[in-house]
């Protein structure tokens, strides 16, 4: 496989688990799931973590699957790059997986003391990567290992805090964020 075909499968591997975060900014507000409770001194969560959120990043990242899998064989005959099909539990694994490492990177900076928002490099990169991919393993484990060759995941660590610098930026610049990272 060349480094083209490896970025062009990780990336499309990936955008279910991608897609989620941005979704859950685009649709979140409503009822924080730590209910505003505190550990300590410290919020759980935050109010940036919702129930409606999550649940709408869920969404979006299964949809995202389902229409990237009805057009795997068009998109693999136009390019030549075999990309693959989602099955559901891989589907459910990536999006699930995203939503989740970003709670738990949440959690994490309000544990060291972080507000809302706060930058938090590496962790705030890497967060949904981190969670999306074990959890696909486990719920999908064949999918995973004829997607997810150690080239694929190198690709995907490397060019994710890339993207989601990028992305954060434009979401940022359009007023979807309050922050640029």
């Amino acid at each position: 496989m060349t480094l083209l075909e490896t970025i062009v499968i990780a990336f499309w591997a990936m955008l279910p688990a991608y897609v989620p975060n941005n979704a859950a900014v685009l649709a979140g507000g409503g009822r924080p799931i730590d209910g505003g409770r505190t550990w300590g001194d410290k919020r759980v969560l935050g109010d940036g973590k919702t129930w409606r959120g999550t649940a709408a990043g869920i969404v979006a990242g299964l949809a995202l699957a389902g229409f990237l899998t009805l057009f795997a064989a068009d998109v693999s005959a136009a390019t030549g790059v075999d990309v693959p099909e989602f099955t559901p539990l891989a589907a459910l694994g990536l999006a699930a997986g995203a939503m989740l490492g970003d709670i738990l990177a949440s959690f994490l900076k309000r544990r060291s003391g972080r507000q809302r928002g706060a930058m938090f490099p590496g962790l705030d990169q890497l967060d949904f990567v981190v969670v999306s991919l074990p959890l696909t393993a486990l719920l999908a484990s064949e999918w995973f290992v004829d997607v997810f060759t150690w080239e694929v995941i190198a690709v995907v660590v490397i060019v994710t805090p890339l993207l989601h610098v990028t992305t954060n930026m434009i979401a940022y610049k359009l007023g979807l964020k309050n922050e640029p990272w």
